[in-house]
């Protein structure tokens, strides 16, 4: 506990000889929000204590991705809050727990981070208080969904839409904070696709008003029709997860041109992301901007094999497995989930190509099922909150594939292969059509790592 407590002085006295700018516009008392809020093109100057304390935690957390450095990390951020007396330096520094304690797999207290955010009082800069409220209900959604919990996630999703609306509605229309409304629709479209509701899923996602910037550029005001040219249909710069999911819509509905470069910008955006300071970009747990980074390459790679396109999705694909075994470890389950779609990517292949690589797909099916964590055959996972069943069963029904073509051993498979029915959930496409993906099927499956879900 010294040794900590003398990491933490020494982090504190490196990062204290910067200057602290603090923006503090004055705001009318509550309950009465602000009549010229502007959320675009607003940023914040976060507290450089609180900035470089985050950075530091996060860094001591990863270095060695265990329980003790994450408890390190955590002892860091609850020492930096500690020193910060205004409400949006604290706000970022739970957005950090909340982050640190889902990677640790503290889901439970992660969630519980996350919803004390959601009860945020008015902070010195209303724009940032919402943009922390959007991220934190963003996030939670991203942990129920990965739970399989998707009429809670919904629940949640909609009391902040009403939230915004309501200040919408007191400041007589416009607000500028569209792009926050965007990311909480994109998401309530997103779950209607895991729902299997595909025009609610259309509706949402062909009337998300995708105006402002990418890459700095500005754009017309458009809605999201797949058939117009791409860059008509983003959504900002910055805001990684909506259009990602916009992405992974298209992608499924075969509009592979369109979702193709939207994930490329996807990429280029969050590895080019930067500004803590500006309310649209806040995240946290599965949200953040390097989860939405991976998801994407990993969508890419996915799209590269659904258009035959092999060499380049294994190379994709292999890029994002190197990224995702950096960020999590090598043993994490997000490799599990990766390995599973590299898996496929060759299992498609083969079929194509009409050629064999059952040994290869065997060795990358059985490392993702051991790297997942499944469990066990005999267990009766729909009594259990088992998460990550799409990934699991698509790991399993793909093992037994290569099981069932060997006499030997096609009675281990057929077992595999009833139990991995058994698990799969997706309401709109059976388990054999996922892993027999042909130019016939109307919708084309994605596997979103942020979530460990099957879209």
């Amino acid at each position: 506990m010294m040794r900590l407590t003398a990491i933490v002085s020494r982090a504190m006295r490196i990062v204290t000889g910067a200057s602290v700018s603090l923006v503090k516009p004055p705001l009318p008392p509550p309950p009465i929000f602000t009549r010229q809020f502007s959320a675009n093109g607003s940023t914040f100057t976060p507290n450089s204590v609180a900035h470089e304390m985050i950075k530091y935690a996060a860094s001591l957390a990863r270095d060695q991705k265990t329980e003790e450095s994450y408890a390190r990390g955590l002892l860091v951020l609850e020492q930096c809050e500690s020193t910060q007396s205004d409400g949006n330096s604290k706000g970022l520094v739970e957005l950090a727990r909340s982050t640190l304690l889902f990677e640790r797999g503290s889901r439970a207290a992660a969630m519980e981070s996350l919803r004390k955010l959601q009860h945020l009082e008015k902070l010195q800069d209303l724009s940032f208080s919402l943009g922390i409220k959007v991220a934190a209900s963003e996030a939670l959604a991203g942990i129920l969904l990965e739970l399989y919990q998707d009429d809670v996630a919904s629940l949640g999703l909609e009391v902040v839409s009403q939230f915004l609306g309501s200040i919408r509605q007191e400041i007589g229309g416009g607000g500028g904070f569209e792009v926050l409304e965007g990311r909480i629709r994109t998401l309530k479209g997103l779950i209607e696709l895991l729902s299997g509701n595909l025009e609610s899923a259309q509706s949402i996602f062909e009337g998300v008003e995708v105006e402002r910037y990418f890459s700095g550029k500005v754009l017309l005001n458009k809605k999201c029709h797949s058939k117009e040219p791409l860059f008509n249909i983003l959504i900002l710069r910055s805001v990684g997860n909506a259009a990602l999911s916009c992405g992974e819509y298209l992608h499924g509905k075969r509009e592979f041109s369109s979702a193709k470069e939207l994930y490329r910008k996807v990429i280029q955006a969050m590895s080019d992301f930067q500004d803590v300071g500006d309310p649209n970009n806040l995240g946290a747990c599965n949200m953040t901007s390097e989860e939405v980074g991976i998801a994407a390459s990993c969508a890419l790679g996915q799209l590269e094999s659904h258009l035959g396109n092999f060499i380049e999705a294994e190379e994709i694909l292999t890029t994002t497995l190197k990224k995702t075994e950096e960020h999590f470890g090598p043993q994490h389950p997000k490799v599990g989930v990766v390995l599973t779609c590299i898996a496929l990517m060759y299992r498609l292949k083969s079929t194509v190509e009409r050629s064999s690589s059952l040994l290869i797909q065997e060795g990358l099916f059985r490392k993702a099922i051991d790297l997942l964590k499944a469990p066990p055959l005999d267990e009766n996972v729909s009594d259990e909150n088992v998460y990550k069943n799409d990934i699991i069963a698509l790991a399993r029904g793909g093992y037994a594939e290569t099981l069932l073509v060997q006499q030997s051993r096609k009675a281990e498979g057929e077992r595999l292969k009833e139990w991995a029915e058994s698990c799969w959930s997706n309401r709109w496409v059976l388990l054999s059509e996922a892993l027999e993906l042909s130019e016939s099927s109307p919708r084309v499956l994605v596997i979103d790592t942020r979530i460990c879900r099957a879209v």
